[in-house]
């Protein structure tokens, strides 16, 4: 039942309210008995609510987090980098080095590897400057490593147990917390190069191929310290919200001793830990190695690399060949890798090439420089013009799947 107009008006009256009806139509006419008092406060509540609006706004703006970048995997094609012959301990980078470097090979280097040793006790923010200020996206071979940087030496006090047990925290939090600030993409290999025997970090010096029966099935220790190392570094960087790194799992073409439990995945530390995977794939390093292609040195590697994780890009985290005359063409085997790249290895999205000359201890040289002879600098130059090989990074946005 409806009410009348009439009782409308009697009933807002005994609410404590005045009102007039319009005495024709019955109709009240609306007026607050504390009129002046009810127009403050509902100025005040509607200060209020806008306040409380704003507030709400910041608080999204600050929660939401910001856009982060990472290095996007070229469909078509790989990108080039370079490690130039940075000096003993591989950190020496300046913008004078890396452009004489485009300069003569003639094509500009997406990215950058230098070396990040333990020792060091730092975020290397100046040479990541350089490096994106030169327009190339950093790779770090963060290394825990203690000076002389030799290979061949004993764990050192950055060995695995310390880190696992939390002697290096605050290290590895100050470094990712400069990272962070660091905000642009980076590409990071921790502990490269486990397979093998001559870094402290090896899988050979933490027990192994023995088994840890403690694990149903049992694993191989030296693999499994190394995968745990890994996984703790890696999660206790991500805990300070660097984002803006893609870690490289990075192994040698070649695992000394060759041992089922020294296999590749056996140190794999899961695809959540890992964006791209890496090999280093040398051809003839010193005057004891044998003469061999990219072709022989890369691909018993590749097909095993690939069969970790199929969906992970791969890149030569490092690669090339030194000048030996007397036992092969270096100006050759540049040909035909750069072929063989394009043809043979599609899964390898980059590649570095390690430019650098050094010294060996029976006073022999490794000359690995692409400018080692004119006919090799050639070589390399015709290899590079190819529009396969892209000289400036791509970028997408964190997560997402295309540039």
């Amino acid at each position: 039942m409806k009410r009348s107009r009439r009782l409308q008006c009697i009933n807002s009256h005994a609410a404590g309210y005045v009102f007039k009806c319009n005495r024709r139509t019955g109709v009240p006419l609306f007026r607050l008995k504390f009129k002046w008092i009810s127009v403050t406060t509902l100025m005040v509540i509607l200060l209020v609510v806008a306040i409380s609006s704003n507030q709400f706004l910041v608080c999204a703006a600050e929660k939401q987090e910001p856009t982060i970048q990472e290095l996007a995997v070229p469909e078509k094609g790989a990108y080039t980098g370079a490690f130039v012959d940075f000096g003993e301990g591989e950190g020496e980078v300046t913008l004078e080095a890396i452009e004489s470097y485009e300069k003569m090979v003639g094509k500009h280097q997406a990215i950058i590897g230098f070396g990040n040793f333990w020792g060091e006790q730092q975020f290397p923010v100046k040479t990541v400057h350089i490096i994106s200020y030169y327009g190339g996206v950093p790779l770090l071979y963060w290394s825990p490593w203690d000076k002389p940087y030799a290979e061949g030496r004993l764990p050192d006090r950055f060995n695995l147990y310390n880190i696992l047990g939390g002697m290096w925290d605050a290290y590895i939090d100050k470094w990712a917390d400069d990272a962070r600030i660091f905000g642009k993409p980076l590409l990071v290999a921790w502990g490269l190069e486990m397979n093998g025997t001559w870094f402290p970090w090896s899988g050979y010096n933490y027990g192994a191929g023995q088994k840890d029966y403690l694990n149903q099935p049992s694993d191989y220790l030296g693999p499994k310290i190394f995968k745990q190392a890994y996984r703790y570094v890696v999660d206790r960087v991500r805990a300070k919200g660097a984002r803006n790194i893609q870690w490289v799992f990075h192994l040698n073409n070649y695992s000394n001793p060759n041992a089922d439990w020294n296999r590749f995945a056996a140190y794999y530390p899961g695809s959540n830990y890992v964006d791209w995977l890496g090999l280093s794939v040398y051809g003839k390093l010193n005057k004891f190695m044998g003469w061999g292609s990219f072709y022989d040195v890369c691909n018993k590697a590749y097909q095993e690399i690939c069969k970790i994780d199929p969906s992970k890009p791969l890149m030569a985290a490092e690669w090339g060949v030194g000048e030996y005359p007397a036992a092969g063409n270096k100006a050759e085997w540049l040909r035909k890798a750069f072929k063989d790249y394009k043809e043979r290895f599609p899964r390898i999205k980059a590649a570095v090439y390690w430019h650098e000359r050094w010294q060996n201890s029976d006073e022999s040289y490794s000359n690995l420089r692409v400018n080692s002879s004119p006919e090799a600098l050639s070589a390399f130059r015709e290899g590079t013009e190819d529009t396969y090989w892209i000289g400036k990074p791509r970028f997408q946005i964190k997560g997402s799947s295309k540039p």
